[in-house]
């Protein structure tokens, strides 16, 4: 029994010895030159590393200016509707220009032209105070000066003469206000026209196409909505332009209004005085 146990340990530790050494020879060895593969695949890393940093920042785009995206977004919408938008802007603007213009001239310095319209009439008569006004720029001479015509046919007549021609003034005025505010109202309609006729031809090219894309409705619809983004901008920017005349018409026209009220005070003045 002794000899059995003996021999089934000395087994034992054979067979132990036996997996060790196979164990031992399974595993990999480590050429000895380890250390330089190692640095050099490290700096391989870090060269290929830079040159993809440098790739992705040369990739970077460059910003765009404002003018440079509204060129684009602008021939992105299509030369039809875009360019009639673009015209009704530079005639709206052109107008609106020419209004400003016109309405600066017609101010005039109301008390300045009373003050030097009586200190006339008292020492130069009549005719000296039509001369004043004939040389003095701005509807509120004019109409002054035509009260003066109507001065030797009574001052109800003047008063009639000036209320006539205050209205023909405020005329003026307000001449060219009516197309401004036409080409406010076009230009929305005329985007949203281009964006009806846009969502139409996106629905033709998926018809055409058989399938819904991602790619020809987003397409369409950025194209068809440009067109009412543009005639949105035109009108808010005739608009403002349209609310500067009214004001101006305003405060000349309560000018006039407050001038003849003194003027025909002055004329029974000096037809006391006469």
């Amino acid at each position: 029994m002794k000899k059995i146990a003996l021999i089934a340990i000395f087994a034992m530790l054979t067979f132990g010895a036996s997996q060790n050494v196979v164990v031992a020879q399974g595993e990999p060895t480590m050429p000895a030159d380890t250390s330089v593969t190692v640095d050099t695949a490290a700096a391989q890393a870090v060269d290929t590393t830079g040159v993809t940093q440098a790739a992705t920042e040369e990739a970077v785009p460059e910003e765009k200016s404002m003018h440079q995206i509204i060129k684009e977004k602008f021939i992105e919408g299509g030369a039809g509707f875009m360019g009639i938008i673009a015209l009704t802007l530079i005639i709206g603007l052109a107008v609106s220009i020419e209004r400003i213009i016109y309405l600066s001239l017609a101010s005039t310095n109301s008390s300045k032209l009373l003050k030097k319209l009586e200190d006339t009439l008292n020492s130069g008569g009549v005719e000296q105070a039509k001369e004043l006004c004939r040389d003095t720029r701005g509807p509120l001479a004019s109409i002054f000066y035509q009260g003066l015509d109507r001065y030797e046919e009574g001052l109800d007549m003047v008063e009639k003469s000036i209320i006539s021609y205050g209205s023909v003034q405020m005329g003026l005025l307000e001449k060219g206000l009516s197309w401004i505010s036409l080409f406010i109202s076009v230009a929305p309609m005329l985007g949203f026209m281009g964006t009806v006729i846009g969502m139409i031809g996106a629905f033709d090219a998926i018809q055409t196409a058989g399938e819904i894309s991602a790619v020809l409705v987003a397409g369409g619809i950025k194209v068809a909505l440009l067109t009412t983004v543009f005639g949105l901008i035109v009108a808010v920017i005739l608009q403002v332009f349209y609310n500067y005349c009214l004001s101006k018409i305003d405060s000349i026209t309560n000018e006039m209004e407050d001038s003849t009220i003194s003027f025909m005070d002055i004329l029974i003045k000096h037809k006391l005085t006469k």
